[in-house]
């Protein structure tokens, strides 16, 4: 059984026992949380597809750690004008394995 869910403007599909990393969520470590826009979700051959969302229908999930990726380095430079600038950035992300899959 897998399902797609949206989450943090992306889209994700997911099975029971996955790991995934997905855009911050205000949940400490160990809460439990829920994702209501499910845009599918597949058991065998029997699948449901939502227009755009399934309803009544839920993932859910733990959160395991909150954290930071890796540095992204910006880097603007013109030849021969004496111009660079460097910037960096790290995207806040939250880890969350999946425990349930509740269809409609």
């Amino acid at each position: 059984m897998y399902a797609v869910i949206k989450t943090g403007g992306k889209q994700y599909k997911v099975a029971e026992g996955d790991v995934l990393k997905v855009e911050k969520i205000l949940a400490e470590e160990g809460d439990s949380i829920d994702f209501n826009e499910v845009l599918l979700v597949a058991n065998g051959e029997e699948i449901k597809v939502g227009t755009p969302q399934l309803a009544d229908s839920k993932v859910t999930a733990t959160v395991q750690k909150q954290g930071r990726g890796a540095k992204i380095k910006i880097i603007k430079f013109r030849r021969r004008k004496h111009y660079r600038k460097q910037m960096g950035h790290r995207q806040s992300f939250t880890e969350v394995k999946i425990t349930s899959i509740v269809a409609a």
